[in-house]
């Protein structure tokens, strides 16, 4: 078990030193945080969606904006769009699962407000139809993906992109690009 434990955490280590050595994804993480915290200041939001461990990403990322990260300072808006089981189980139901984001961003995105899609694989269908809405829109698009970014990264403005196949290390990248996110934006208001 001690080998397992072992061999985890040095994958985990080496997924996160190859994302660090690609100056691409430095810069991206800096402007996806750079729009958004544009975003906040013109009275926008932040909406955020995926499905399955990016569903929890996106309500953490959205508790850690809304709450507070590591500092005191006024609520940011943020708002996971995995939440709302109503909303999420009608949309499923009466058009399709891959609608039950693009509903949502229809209905609640406004002007000044910055999309935030997460896929490990790069390719859910609701993931893109969400993003799909955002782009008519005209609103930015910030996608966290895995492996090749798949179509969401094609799709993105910026796309920040874990180049691994195992979604438990993408998870473990985005994990820390959201932290990241979370301090550059808090700094901007604290």
């Amino acid at each position: 078990m001690i080998e397992t434990v072992k061999k985890i955490l040095e994958d985990s280590i080496a997924v996160k030193q190859e994302f660090l050595a690609d100056e691409k994804n430095l810069e991206a993480v800096a402007k996806a945080s750079e729009i958004m915290i544009e975003s906040v200041k013109k009275g926008g939001k932040i909406l955020l969606f995926g499905n399955g461990g990016s569903a929890s990403d996106s309500q953490h990322f959205a508790a850690e904006l809304v709450v507070r990260f590591e500092k005191e300072r006024r609520a940011l808006p943020a708002v996971a769009l995995t939440t709302d089981t109503s909303i999420l189980t009608a949309a499923a139901n009466d058009y399709s699962y891959d609608k039950v984001f693009s509903r949502q961003i229809e209905a609640l995105a406004g002007e000044d407000d910055v999309i935030v899609a997460i896929s490990t694989s790069g390719n859910s269908p609701n993931v893109l139809e969400g993003v799909k809405v955002a782009k008519e829109k005209k609103l930015p698009v910030v996608a966290l993906a895995g492996k090749d970014g798949g179509r969401l990264a094609g799709e993105a403005d910026i796309a920040i992109v874990a180049g691994s196949g195992n979604t438990a290390r993408v998870q473990e990248v985005h994990g820390a690009v959201i932290h990241i996110i979370c301090k550059l934006v808090e700094d901007a208001f604290a």
